[in-house]
């Protein structure tokens, strides 16, 4: 109680540009210990420019690990990329390291994150990577993909999904991308926002299942997860083609979720604009579903032609929440689509795991229950 009055007191001081040190000693004085298995984050690609920093003085380095000078803490630089390599501050080279000293935190962009960074040139401008130890990594992804006040159970269930995700991508990028990882949008990847969505209670869920993953033969698995399925999960090769033997359709206990039940509506205009090459739409027709009534194919007819599309399509396609819909006709020629679910309806459910929680499911439970015939695995060092 007087370690929460004490920082309390701390944080009505601070005030304007000040705000914050507040923020990161808060993260100095509670975070936990380190982990080992380092991870690499595309925090910016591609970009001409990058806002970077140190919460403590940093060493900068070059692509030979030569020391070139140091930043001042808690000042911004911005790299930006030049004919051969990248420039910063007064410096000039193919690369550059940002290492802070003690226990400091790196800014990219307009967040701060643990770690180390790096600055390079690629094709296309620059790409900022975040070089963050595995479980750091975690206790800011717990906080960004699930409400941090939420049972333990579902946190810790969302932890050891989230570092089988993540070492998945980790495993698949070895021999493909010499740069990272895995990035940081989340239409993509897992959502990482540095340390601002870090919390103790992410850091008790990461800290207490360290160095567990699902698998699956022996093999690290694809553990993806959605917001919310709308009452049943999905065969994975109803969605993506591929099959896997652990992503199978399950039933849900997401149906009491508002954002689980949705409407949108298109005028043909609007879907014209999404979908080329049909002209003015005049009908809109799901053509295929799944044993669970997603839909698997959507048929769009045109004046000018017809387009069927296929599973995860309909859903980018449209912007849609998910693909379990039914389409019916609205005021003024205006297609009504009604759905349930929230992602692709793979994998874990969110909202799944925290209802099972409530009711009192451990974090084994709920992973068993999403995930079929795993097994919960150390992470074995290569």
């Amino acid at each position: 109680m007087k370690f929460q009055l004490l920082l309390g007191s701390l944080f009505s001081q601070m005030k304007g540009r000040h705000w914050w040190i507040g923020i990161l000693l808060w993260f100095v004085l509670v975070a936990p210990a380190q982990a080992s298995v380092i991870l690499r984050v595309a925090i910016e690609r591609n970009v001409n420019q990058a806002k970077v920093g140190s919460s403590t003085t940093a060493t900068v380095k070059d692509s030979t690990g030569r020391s070139l000078g140091q930043l001042p803490a808690m000042s911004s630089f911005y790299a930006q990329a030049v004919p051969g390599g990248v420039a910063l501050d007064k410096w000039q080279s193919g690369l550059f390291w940002i290492e802070p000293t003690g226990k400091g935190f790196v800014y990219i962009g307009d967040r701060w994150y643990r770690g180390r960074t790096l600055v390079l040139p690629t094709e296309k401008g620059l790409t900022v990577v975040n070089w963050v130890d595995l479980e750091e990594y975690l206790y800011s992804v717990i906080g960004g993909e699930m409400d941090s006040s939420w049972p333990q159970e579902a946190l810790k269930a969302q932890a050891i999904a989230a570092r089988t995700f993540a070492l998945y991508e980790r495993e698949k990028q070895r021999n493909r991308n010499p740069v990272y990882d895995l990035g940081a949008s989340p239409d993509r990847w897992q959502i990482y926002k540095g340390v601002i969505s870090e919390s103790p209670n992410t850091y008790t869920a990461v800290d207490t299942t360290a160095g567990q993953v699902l698998t699956y033969n022996n093999k690290i698995i694809l553990s993806v997860f959605h917001a919310c399925s709308g009452g049943h999960t999905e065969n994975v090769e109803d969605v993506w083609g591929s099959k896997e033997p652990y992503l199978r359709a399950v039933q849900d206990y997401d149906q009491n979720i508002s954002e689980c039940n949705w409407v949108k509506t298109f005028s043909p205009a609007e879907i014209s604009s999404r979908i080329s090459g049909v002209g003015n739409v005049r009908d809109v027709v799901a053509e295929a579903f799944s044993p669970f009534r997603s839909v698997k194919a959507l048929k769009i007819i045109g004046d000018q032609g017809t387009k069927v599309l296929q599973g995860e399509d309909v859903r980018t396609a449209l912007r849609l929440k998910s693909t379990r819909f039914s389409v019916n006709k609205g005021a003024n020629g205006s297609f009504v689509l009604q759905g349930l679910g929230y992602g692709h309806g793979l994998g874990m459910s969110q909202w799944g795991a925290y209802n099972l929680a409530q009711r009192g499911a451990n974090h084994l439970q709920i992973l068993g229950h999403y995930y079929q015939g795993v097994s919960l695995t150390p992470i074995q060092p290569k």
